[in-house]
């Protein structure tokens, strides 16, 4: 701000060096008639008039020290502005870096029921295009409208100063010219908000687009998908458009109105002029004046769209960055735990917010340290939500989750999900190293033996040796360039590189075939010996001797007990079993 001030202050007094100068040519005039005023000027420009008049210089020599004089204040005002911009664009580069560093880390604390209600493609625009609209108002704009401010301040200081009627003569279009600018700067308030939202669905269904490609082309949807884009697309266009017509409204309006005050000083002061020729330098000053003000005032529709844009998107930012989590970390939390002792469910119930499906009624297990816990169910029975629950993703509606005797809700979250690991249903790999996305929970300077052993446990470092790279090959996004299975298993060796106290699996061999699934069950079976293990899936491992057994319907838990027991009971465990059986011996046979 200092900056700006002064190289403002600087940039005036030029202005009053050149009418000083002018004055003195008019003194050279054959016919000249002799100057009733001088006008008024600053204590700086006085002080030098005085000190050069001191010299007696002849004309030629005057006007060259005044000129030099000129281009001496234009080189100090122009390092003045070198400063101003590398201290608030600088300062405005910090804020975007330190802004964008906010709202990322706020997203990666919101809870998951957040994502299922909010478009990757929206937080995506309100990262980046949001926040660009904001480093435009705390660098540009209020550089622009500081200099607007001080630099309109001094002119018209200046020019009051010297004749405050012809000032108001000169200046009486600028009323209008505000009346103007508060107009449209409600109409642009409106519009940009609207803009912004458009530009979030626009990024949404490409970002859509893109992730899902193989889906669209295997359907011949390309067509359809273009027309959804189009949609967006022209509606963001009308609005954009709409609000470009209405910021084209100032500059015209910029230019009328300066150019009538530019018309009114030549006209009045030029009559002034015919009776007092001292007053000629004074005219000179005030064009200069106008013709600085021509700038300063244009940017003012400018400056104020940006701040209006900045205003929407800090708005749209803020809608996230006021939500608190739900899932926190208490002030008395139990920090460093080793996750020992019993997992209890006690009379859980959960219902998912946002679609009031019942998931889990008066649920009720123990799994004791070190067992193998076998987790059965139909789609939608609620085995998902047991994993989800554990990591708390989620916070039970009723009932209690306890570890080793600790309320899960009084454990350090972060401690929590250090010593579980957990394979989801939906394999997501990074676009990375196979060997970073196997490390990828544990620190980067894990050494390769144990991510290759790990590997060896997922039964997958046969796969992965048989790549070009081998474990330094890339993966494409998401995985794209492996097959399904070999993302599952890559996705085991992240949970098994952790060395975790407890593990759970979500239905995480559903793409492997029956003899790489056995050889993964055989390889697991060794791993899991001192480990607490939850494995969810649709269908019985025969070759993995489970501790206990358990099957889910519609959240409530149905049956329960060891293989040999629930065969016994003859349900839904029994006919599950008969069911692969018949299916392994038709595939025998």
């Amino acid at each position: 701000m200092f900056f700006v001030v002064a190289s403002n202050y600087f940039a005036v007094l030029a202005p009053q060096i050149t009418g000083y100068v002018i004055n003195q040519v008019q003194q050279q005039l054959p016919g000249r008639h002799p100057a009733v005023s001088q006008g008024a000027r600053d204590s700086v420009v006085s002080a030098f008039i005085t000190w050069i008049s001191g010299f007696h210089l002849s004309f030629a020599w005057l006007v060259a020290v005044c000129s030099l004089t000129i281009l001496l204040i234009a080189i100090v005002r122009g390092v003045l502005m070198f400063f101003m911009r590398q201290t608030i664009i600088v300062m405005s580069r910090h804020i975007e870096f330190d802004q964008k560093n906010q709202i990322f880390q706020q997203y990666q604390q919101l809870d998951t029921a957040f994502y299922k209600t909010h478009s990757t493609g929206d937080l995506m625009n309100r990262m980046s295009e949001d926040v660009s609209r904001v480093r435009m108002y705390t660098g540009p704009a209020i550089m622009y409208l500081i200099n607007l401010i001080t630099l309109i301040g001094f002119c018209i200081i200046n020019m009051f100063r010297n004749d405050v009627k012809l000032t108001l003569m000169v200046l009486a279009p600028l009323p209008v010219l505000a009346i103007t600018i508060y107009w449209v700067n409600s109409i642009i308030n409106r519009k940009s908000e609207v803009i912004q939202a458009n530009l979030s669905d626009l990024t949404t269904n490409a970002q859509e687009s893109y992730s899902g490609i193989r889906v669209i082309k295997s359907f011949v949807q390309e067509k359809a998908m273009l027309g959804f884009f189009d949609k967006n697309s022209e509606s963001y266009r009308n609005n954009a458009i709409g609000l470009a017509r209405v910021e084209a409204l100032y500059f015209p309006s910029m230019t009328l109105m300066m150019g009538i005050s530019t018309i009114l000083t030549i006209l009045i002061g030029g009559m002034q002029a015919i009776e007092d020729p001292g007053k000629i330098g004074m005219i000179v000053e005030f064009v200069i004046y106008i013709n600085m003000l021509t700038f300063p005032v244009s940017a003012i529709g400018w400056t104020a769209s940006m701040i209006q844009r900045a205003a929407a998107s800090q708005k749209r930012l803020n809608e996230f960055l006021d939500i608190k989590p739900s899932i926190v970390t208490p002030p008395d939390a139990v920090r460093d735990p080793v996750l020992g002792g019993s997992i209890v469910f006690d009379q859980v119930n959960f219902t998912y917010p946002h679609t009031g499906i019942k998931a889990l009624q008066d649920f009720s297990l123990t799994v004791n340290s070190g067992d193998k816990i076998l987790i059965l169910g139909k789609t939608g029975s609620g085995k998902t939500t047991l994993a989800q629950l554990l990591l708390r993703f989620y916070e039970p509606d009723s009932g209690s989750i306890t570890i080793g005797d600790r309320p899960l809700n009084r454990i350090d979250l972060q401690d929590l999900r250090k010593q579980i690991s957990y394979v989801q249903q939906d394999v997501f790999l990074f676009s990375d190293t196979v060997a970073n996305n196997i490390r990828f929970g544990v620190s980067g300077d894990t050494p390769i033996e144990k991510v290759k052993e790990a590997a060896r446990f997922a039964n997958v470092d046969k796969d992965i040796m048989g790549f070009e790279h081998q474990y330094e090959t890339m993966i494409g996004e998401r995985g794209v360039t492996l097959s399904g299975g070999q993302k599952q298993r890559i996705s085991i060796a992240r949970a098994l590189v952790k060395n975790p106290e407890i593990i759970l699996f979500d239905d995480c061999l559903s793409a492997v075939d029956a003899k790489t699934e056995k050889e993964i069950i055989g390889h697991l079976y060794g791993y899991l010996q001192d480990k607490t293990a939850l494995i969810i899936t649709h269908r019985i491992f025969a070759g993995f001797k489970f501790d206990k057994i358990i099957v889910l319907k519609d959240g409530k838990l149905a049956e329960t007990g060891t293989h040999e027991s629930l065969m016994a009971q003859n349900g839904y465990y029994a006919e599950l079993y008969q069911l692969q059986l018949s299916e392994k011996g038709a595939e025998q046979a």
